[in-house]
């Protein structure tokens, strides 16, 4: 299934993208795609339902983010070798993680808005693991058991206050609108082999990231299990499992958004984004 969340900022109603990609509501069967939604159970009466049978959605409203209240975003760094490469970073012998603030988080098509004094934004496409079940201590082998799908996110960064500004990664990740996440939420069932999905980031209409979750350092099952042995997952948190090469702070020289500036982002399966970059408003 394809879940999605639509409408206006802070009035999202739930709904599914049907086989001929039309969204259809699904208001009337649940009050919206939140953590409660994404055990195996519940997602299993779910797909009971015949999409045909559900109103369609009719024009192009916009899309939020496909989940709701998420709880927290637990995100990789220099999870692929040619970005850790381009960034003049060593291979990591571990996951690193780092936290995003869920108050980041943006609709898929939203605008991204650099903030105040931002001299170095900074595009990420990456995909995001939709966490199913309360995760704590999980093998390996039985990780992906406690995955209930897969999204799009754009860790947007901004690189000075990563950086330049002291302490850890949080505060050049953290802005706000700097997290769009969807825009569906893709059930774990249609997307068999996680590290086999192939990524893209344009940015005005240039092809700038071409990679593959092939090329991951750690793949999904390692992080999902790694991860849980140092923080219980719950339902609806959302990891972003890093980046491949292709960043701003990369090329030489290094190239940072602008106001004005548009972004493609695309996964196998999991749909686009399109932004465009704003200049700071109150």
């Amino acid at each position: 299934m394809k879940l999605l969340r639509y409408g206006p900022k802070g009035q999202e109603k739930p709904g599914l993208l049907d086989g001929a990609g039309r969204i259809r509501d699904l208001s009337g069967v649940v009050a919206d795609i939140g953590p409660e939604l994404l055990a195996p159970a519940a997602l299993d009466r779910l797909r009971r339902t015949d999409p045909g049978s559900l109103p369609l959605v009719p024009g192009n409203p916009r899309l939020g983010p496909c989940l709701a209240r998420i709880p927290k975003l637990v995100c990789v760094g220099l999870n692929y070798t040619d970005h850790a490469k381009e960034t003049g970073a060593q291979i990591p012998k571990e996951p690193i993680l780092f936290m995003k603030a869920t108050s980041a988080i943006n609709g898929p098509n939203d605008d991204v808005m650099l903030p105040k004094s931002s001299q170095k934004g900074d595009w990420e496409v990456e995909l995001g693991v939709v966490i199913g079940a309360e995760t704590r201590y999980v093998a390996v082998h039985d990780a992906l058991k406690h995955v209930a799908g897969y999204c799009i996110v754009n860790d947007v960064s901004e690189r000075e206050f990563q950086i330049e500004r002291g302490g850890q990664w949080t505060k050049g990740k953290s802005c706000d609108t700097f997290c769009p996440i969807g825009p569906w939420l893709v059930t774990a069932d249609e997307v068999p082999d996680p590290q086999k999905l192939e990524l893209l980031c344009e940015v005005n209409g240039k092809a700038m990231q071409k990679g593959t979750t092939a090329n991951m350092i750690f793949g999904v099952a390692h992080l999902v299990s790694y991860i849980s042995h140092f923080m219980t997952l719950l339902p609806g948190d959302v990891i972003p499992t890093g980046t491949p090469a292709g960043v701003g702070l990369g090329m030489k020289p290094p190239t940072f958004l602008k106001p004005g500036d548009t972004m493609r982002l695309a996964i196998t399966g999991l749909g686009e984004q399109r932004q465009k970059v704003v200049a700071f408003a109150e």
